[in-house]
Parts: C-alpha cells; structure tokens; sequence
C-alpha cells in the first residue's frame, strides 16, 4: 500500500498522462476490444475522411465457419443452436484479425484478403445451452516477446488460451490450455443448468490482459427461480500459467468491506452482482475498473436486503492483488435492471484548469459518471436524492435514496410523464393517453407494483432495462476529451409471477411480456428521438450536441405520420461508435439504398452526416479501424440471413 500510494502521488505531482488513453489505438492496429486497455474507441488513422468517406467499398467478406457445420446434426442435440448474434469486434496486429463468433469459434482472419489463418473450434455448442444466448463479442492479445497468445472466454465458462500463430492451445496454461472459471465459485457447478435449460455461467465478452494478468467477463443466468445463485466473483489470472492470482468478491463475505449492506446475511446465498460487459484498465496504475450488475434476482430484492455492495457499482481493483482501491455504486439495493453495461472510458481532461485523469462509465440510466481514476472523487458532484419507496411487492425493502450526477446532464430520458407522451396530432396524443391509462408513470427509480386484475398494470419503467446506454457503450476523443454516447429512448413495464418451484417470491416474466403500453398501429409511445448519438464535453460536463440517429423510418413509413412535416425521429440502431482523427463512424439501420443499413460519419465537432456508406446487411458490432499495407480499412459484423465480417475501404 506505501508503494501504491507513493506511486500514485508521484503520478499526480508530475501530471503524467496514460500514454494508452492519449494515443488510443497504436501504429496503425487494434489490439484491444475498445482500441486500447483504455476503452477509447479511438484511432489516430486519417485517410479516410469527410471528403472520400463516401467512396468506401466492401474490400473483403468473412463468412461465419458455422455455415460449414452441420447444423441439422446439431440441432438434434441441442434444437436453440443459432448465430444471429454476430456482436464481435475484431482485434487487428501484425497484418491479421482476431474473433469469435456466435457459437465460440476462434478465428484469424487475413487483413488484407479476409482468408481465414485459423480457426479454433472448443464445440461448446455441443455441451450445454449457452446462458442467455449464443453470442461472444471478443477476444484478447497478449504477447511476451515471441509468445503469441490470444484469450478467450467461451459458454463452457473456461478461459481459453491460443497460440496467435496457431490457434492451438497453449499447453502450460492452465490445464492443457483453459483455465476453469467457476472454480472456487459458490454455488457455480457445470454439471447443473437452469429451470430454462441454460448453463448456470459462462462469457459472452472478451477478456482483458493489463501487466500479465487476464480477467475476464462472466455472464450468469438472469432468469432464477431460487434466492440462491452463483456470485459474479472476478478473478485475476496469470497470463502464462494460467494460475489464479486473486479473487474479488463482488458479493462480499463474512468480515469482508461491504458485507454490512447485505442485511441478515444475505451475502450468504445470493449471486450475480457480475461483471457481464466489456472492462478497462489503466497499466501504469496498475488498475482495473470492473463494471457490475444487478443482484440475484434482477427485478425483486425481497430477498437480499440493504444496499448490496458491489452490485451495479464501478470498482477499481489493483490489477495485481485484487485488492478494491475505490469503488462506487451507481444503484443501491436495484430491482431495475440497471447493470453498468459497458466498458468505462479512461481519458485525461482538464476541468476548471486542472488536469485530472479520469474514467467516465455510461449508464442504462442515461447517466454517465465521471470519476478521478486515480482516487475514485467524483469530478463533479454526485447527490445522493430521495426517490419514491411505494412498492406493493412484499418484502420488498427499497433504498430512499438514488445518486444523480450534477454534471453532465442525462444523456437519455428519464422517467415519464404525460408530457412525454407522443403530440404529433392530437389524435395520436389521445392515443398515448389511453395506452397508458393502466399504468403508473413516475421518475427514474419509480418502485415496481404488482399487476392488478381490473387495474393498474405495473409501472412504466424508462430506460427501459435494455438501457440508455448498453453493451456498444461509448466512444472518447482523447485529443478534445469529448464522448459520444449512441442511446435508446425505450419504455417498459414489469410483469411479476409467483415461480412455478424455487424460492423466490417473485419472479419477471420477461422484459415485454405480458401488457405493455403499446400503441395501436405500431405508433410511437414517446416523443422522439427514439435513438440518438450524444456528445459530451468532458472538460465542462456539459453537451456538445445530441443528433437522431437517422429519420425513423420505420416511424415515418407509418400511414398516419408520412404526411406529417416531422424532424428526424431517430430510431435507425444505437451500435457503438467509432472515434477517429478525422471522424466519428457508427452503423444505422435505415436510410441507405432502398432504405437499407448503411454507415455513416459525422462531423465530430457538430454531429452532422458527412458521408454515407451502403452495408450488405444490418450493423451488429462495432466498427473497428486499422491500418495494412498503408490501406486504411473499416471493419465490422452485419447480419442478414448469414451475418458476417465485412472490410471496408477505398478503391
């Protein structure tokens, strides 16, 4: 601790800047998820740019290897089997890209020409349905002189490491080249499966290796029946043995800090509080931030009472120890839904004539917090303010209090009221009225309620509990310090059932099952936009400019609004944002050649449309950038009937 602090203090005084942070992806490659250990996004390339945007072409297209599977044979065994999921960022060094796909196959693919080098398949899909869905969003590079490796994480819930020349697994890491995440797991066992058939545990995002340690993601069953659920533990693991080198315990026990705020022991049965999303680290602080979830069960703390520490918290972890340097929690005691979704952002910024280096975190609140992320002090004031506690779930037991950051301001509605209901005529104004007549409206954190026959249906949640802001998270300029944020303004009402077995008192039935507050003729609820890419000046803590993402055409094609003079309605996708030198890119789902997918630019500084590019299907992942054979490309998943890689760049 006397050395941290020492070299903490020194990294003050001299204002040394995160080389990581500041040059986001370097010489011209992509060699982490987000660009950089940082999460930046962001490239320094330039050849493309406002003026020949326009003139990008597909260069290349890598079809998923599940198409050669045979897939009937398969789906005898297990009938879910499918890989429309196609989420993953390529990683781009020495001329080749790294992936997974949907089903967990590894592959390399050639830069230049999109041959496949490799592939590695652990036929997961053969052993157990993948908790939740099939998908997988990444990897991870590592590299110690000559040895190559790559890290993955796969629905079986072993880290997997690869010869990056090879794809063939390293055999002194771990055993035999994976390494068993749930074990020393409570309550995590391979051998059981949910209600639902679902794998108790597994990884859908990619791992992070900072000082030689790997830590990686892990994603555990949303839909109990049972108080009792594997706790989303993080663990640190050395990046050549394959050995376990810390824990941390996300459920906190016994005498651990946090224990307290699990009232009568509830730290002794209950689970997840995981980190799900993609994560950031720091390696010249030797840090870590960890973004968790929710508490087992996502939508009832009957429970678990108290404020359940480190649930749906940003926690800076030592990335040698383990050990927690500073923490904070963005929910106390959450029945939302409302995990931190994705990496935090690592950038320097200067605030009222001081350097700070910090970590901003986006929110499916619509927030995004900003932090030292060295000491873990807000940049600007977070108010812990009362919140309504009026909930007719027994047991239930809510906090009285929720922070909002002072600065910046919400990047997404919050809440509802009627005046957020939709007014483009009057007419349509009735309608929204009368879809919510059933419903209780109310703030951001407004209690959940039963629904009653012959009454109120639930309360009308927004964000809705796919986020404000969600998995794609956001981008940062580290030149300007400026970030954008691409967001959803949905709504939803929670439908509780009694479980059929288990010991929960209440369970979800589903994100829209049962009555929702919809719509006749497939109109709007709310005002728009119904998707948007904000950008907020981290220097101020204020907007730079929010822009619609696309027209809404989808909204706009509707009989009873294409006569309607309207503004851009948004609503064309919210995939996560690449941020250039020259640019800032994101795919769209509309608005291309016969309203098709394309990808776009904006001015960085205004948000306007620059220039438009047709994809051959709709944007999953999000787009990465690099450099090869002094060709700059773009390259990102689209879906379709067969989803697939696509390179794009200049003819």
């Amino acid at each position: 601790m006397v050395r941290r602090a020492v070299l903490i203090g020194v990294l003050c005084m001299l204002g040394a800047g995160s080389a990581a942070a500041q040059t986001g992806a370097p010489g011209g490659e992509w060699r982490a998820y987000g660009a950089n250990l940082a999460s930046t996004k962001y490239s320094p390339l330039d050849r493309i740019d406002a003026g020949n945007f326009g003139n990008l072409r597909v260069a290349w297209r890598w079809d998923l290897p599940e198409l050669s599977l045979d897939l009937d044979a398969i789906r005898q065994q297990v009938p879910e089997v499918q890989f429309r999921m196609f989420q993953a960022t390529p990683l781009m060094v020495g001329g080749v890209l790294y992936l997974s796909t949907p089903l967990h196959i590894v592959a390399a693919v050639d830069a230049g020409t999109g041959a496949t080098v490799w592939l590695h398949d652990p036929q997961a899909y053969l052993k157990v349905r993948p908790t939740h869905f099939y998908n997988s969003r990444g990897v991870a590079y590592w590299a110690d002189g000559d040895d190559r490796r790559i890290f993955f994480g796969n629905s079986e819930a072993y880290l997997l490491a690869l010869d990056a020349d090879t794809g063939r697994p390293i055999a002194s890491f771990g055993d035999n080249g994976r390494a068993d995440l749930m074990a020393g797991i409570p309550r995590a066992d391979r051998r059981q499966t949910t209600h639902r058939g679902d794998h108790l545990m597994g990884v859908a995002s990619p791992p992070l290796v900072a000082n030689g340690v790997v830590v990686t993601p892990t994603v555990i069953s949303d839909g109990p029946i049972t108080r009792e659920a594997p706790p989303g533990w993080v663990k640190g693991i050395d990046a050549r043995t394959g050995a376990t080198k810390w824990v941390f315990r996300t459920v906190p026990q016994a005498d651990d800090f946090g224990a307290d705020t699990w009232l009568n022991e509830s730290w002794r049965y209950s689970g997840n509080s995981n980190v799900w999303s993609p994560i950031s680290a720091d390696e010249e602080l030797g840090i870590v931030y960890l973004p968790t979830g929710t508490p087992t069960a996502d939508y009832y703390g009957g429970h678990r009472p108290g404020d359940n520490l480190f649930a749906e918290s940003l926690v800076a972890v030592d990335i040698e120890t383990g050990e927690r340097v500073w923490h904070f929690q963005a929910v106390h005691h959450g029945i939302w839904d409302y995990d931190f979704p994705a990496a935090p952002n690592l950038v320097d910024i200067t605030v009222d004539g001081r350097r700070i280096k910090a970590v901003a975190q986006v929110s499916k609140q619509g927030f995004a917090y900003v932090f030292d992320r060295v000491t873990g002090d807000p940049v600007w004031p977070i108010e812990e303010r009362p919140v309504p506690t009026d909930t007719d779930l027994e047991g239930e037991q809510l906090s009285p209090t929720q922070p909002f950051p002072t600065r910046p301001p919400p990047f997404e509605y919050q809440g509802v009221t009627i005046d957020d209901l939709v007014d483009f005529t009057p007419e349509i104004r009735a309608m929204a009225v009368e879809a919510v007549r059933d419903f209780r409206l109310g703030p951001l954190f407004s209690p959940a309620m039963l629904t009653v026959e012959g009454g109120l249906q639930g309360t009308i949640q927004r964000p809705w509990a796919g986020g404000g802001a969600n998995w794609s998270g956001a981008g940062v300029d580290p030149e300007t310090g400026i970030l954008y944020v691409p967001s959803t303004n949905r709504a939803m009402a929670v439908k509780y059932a009694r479980p059929d077995g288990g010991n929960l008192r209440y369970v979800s039935q589903g994100l829209l099952s049962g009555r929702q507050p919809r719509m006749p003729h497939d109109l709007p609820l709310l005002k728009p936009p119904y998707t948007r890419m904000t950008a907020i000046d981290l220097n101020r803590g204020e907007h730079a400019w929010m822009q619609p993402n696309g027209d809404g055409n989808r909204y706009r094609h509707n009989p009873l609004l294409r006569d309607l003079d309207l503004p851009p309605l948004g609503g064309d996708g919210a995939g996560g944002p690449l941020v250039t030198k020259t640019l800032l890119v994101s795919g769209l789902n509309a608005g291309g050649a016969g309203d098709g997918p394309r990808l776009v630019a904006r001015d960085k500084a205004t948000g306007e449309i620059l220039g438009s590019v047709d994809l051959p299907g709709r944007p999953i992942g999000t787009p990465m950038t690099y450099l090869h054979e002094g060709r700059q490309y773009v390259a990102l998943t689209v879906g379709g009937q067969t989803p697939a890689l696509v390179a794009l760049a200049l003819p």
